[in-house]
């Protein structure tokens, strides 16, 4: 097994990936056989390793959550690696096209991209490495993952055993800080995949477009919740709350606010107290709940609380009893809801991603659709109502990278849907077939006839042609 790519540099970027791209064009497109092999390579990676994986992640953080390291982490990208073995095959099959002349032959045939690089944000360090690597090994091509620099040990980690289960020249990893990540933006891949945010986002396809390489970008927003009059807000609280927790709300699809009725937000507020109790009775020593990722993220969060409330937002910690809302010692933040939030404050106007969750209430449902269609489109929208008219005006009305009614965040486990974003919150779309798709070219090939007839139109002299074309276009 190959394995001459380690500590690289920024100034040797440029030749790894011209090395890859080579031995990708010298070995033809990957068979079938290879493809599977690369992805249950990738498999055989994450479930021989989950354990010290988890610790990795966990020592990171200061404290993430074990069980949601494996769900979805470890779990959803084995999930994505086994769906796209069981369905490669058939994606790989030539699209046959119905005849364009007797005689002509035409038909859609799928090739690898090359050598796609991958930059993968700290948030879920292996979902969001190994998801988008199923589409790219399934579509035959090769890979470099840019971990991310908060997540200092995963990223050590995956890089070594990335070596261990594959040659350098099917997949490696380069490591560093930001100033790496900018160059890695601006190399000569065949596809870049970019999570992150949206700021962020704007200067990888920036670098990205000097050398026209497409980009997929995923990059989030502020996804809203529209509770309707005639939801049941219990159910609307439990199902909101359970995603807003996972990871301390450190996910790109976390509900970022919620729209209210007039009149909810005490309800909502009682509803919420009584989850956090069934669900975190104790939160500061509880291993279950996840610290946030670093101390800058952490004083951002209470940055934007602090800024909320010299606005006029009321806080409300939803902390168990005798526990401190937030602690800095450990990065433990309870999940803490704004009520009466206003667009003036920043927790309104900047991506929450942490356990912060403004209230906004409305007085119409169409008030509430028209706020979500006056700012930048969503990565995901939810709507919690039973009424299928309103449903399908919710589904109608409003653009988002996915939407899920009555529930949060499912869309992204269907290995079927595609998942991205659009507008502000992303670009192209992965995931099952849509990731192979995406990284694959469609190439179009035509086999002539053996009499030529199409393109015989084309031949000069044009006199009688021209005729009978006047005559066409004169009917």
């Amino acid at each position: 097994m190959n394995n001459e790519f380690k500590n690289i540099t920024i100034d040797q970027l440029p030749g790894v990936v011209a090395t890859m791209k080579q031995a990708h064009i010298e070995a033809g497109p990957a068979s079938l056989e290879l493809r599977l092999d690369r992805l249950q390579r990738a498999e055989r990676l994450l479930k021989e390793n989950h354990q010290a994986l988890a610790e990795a992640i966990c020592a990171d953080y200061g404290n993430r959550s074990r069980y949601q390291s494996l769900a979805a982490d470890v779990g959803m990208s084995i999930k994505s690696l086994q769906h796209a073995q069981e369905n490669v095959a058939q994606w790989m099959q030539t699209q046959e096209n119905s005849e364009p002349m007797p005689g002509m032959q035409a038909r859609i045939e799928f090739q690898p991209l090359g050598v796609v690089g991958i930059i993968v944000p700290w948030n879920f360090p292996l979902n969001l490495a190994f998801s988008p690597l199923a589409g790219v090994f399934a579509a035959g091509n090769r890979a470099i993952f840019k971990p991310s620099e908060l997540t200092p040990k995963t990223s050590a980690l995956l890089a070594q055993l990335v070596s261990q289960y594959f040659d350098s020249l099917e997949l490696t990893t380069v490591l560093g800080e930001a100033d790496v990540g900018a160059a890695f933006s601006a190399q000569k891949f065949d596809h870049l995949i970019f999570t992150g945010s949206t700021a962020v986002g704007r200067h990888v396809m920036r670098a990205a477009s000097e050398n026209l390489v497409p980009v997929t970008l995923e990059l989030g927003g502020k996804s809203p919740v529209l509770v309707a009059p005639d939801a049941n807000l219990r159910t609307a609280v439990e199902r909101t709350l359970t995603v807003k927790t996972f990871n301390a709300g450190q996910i790109c699809m976390s509900p970022d606010y919620v729209l209210l009725p007039e009149g909810a937000q005490d309800e909502f507020v009682r509803h919420a107290r009584e989850f956090m109790q069934q669900a975190f009775p104790t939160l500061q020593g509880n291993a279950d709940y996840t610290s946030l990722v670093c101390d800058a993220h952490f004083e951002r969060q209470i940055a934007l609380l602090e800024d909320a409330k010299s606005k006029g937002a009321t806080v409300v910690s939803l902390a168990p009893e005798g526990e401190v809302a937030y602690d800095a010692a450990t990065r433990k933040m309870a999940t803490v809801l704004v009520l009466n939030a206003t667009d003036d404050m920043r927790v309104m106007q900047e991506e929450v991603f942490g356990p912060v969750l403004p209230l906004k209430s409305y007085q119409q449902e169409q008030e509430a659709v028209a706020y979500i269609n006056a700012h930048p489109r969503p990565l995901a929208a939810y709507y919690f109502g039973d009424n299928a008219e309103n449903q399908r005006r919710m589904a109608d009305m409003t653009t988002s990278g996915g939407l899920v009614i009555n529930d949060i965040m499912t869309h992204s486990s269907v290995e079927s849907l595609p998942f991205g974003g659009v507008g502000p919150s992303g670009m192209g779309a992965y995931h099952g077939i849509h990731g192979f798709l995406r990284f694959s070219h469609a190439k179009a090939v035509v086999e002539q006839s053996p009499s030529g007839e199409s393109s015989l139109r084309l031949r000069a002299p044009y006199g009688e042609k021209l005729e009978q074309l006047e005559q066409i276009l004169s009917h």
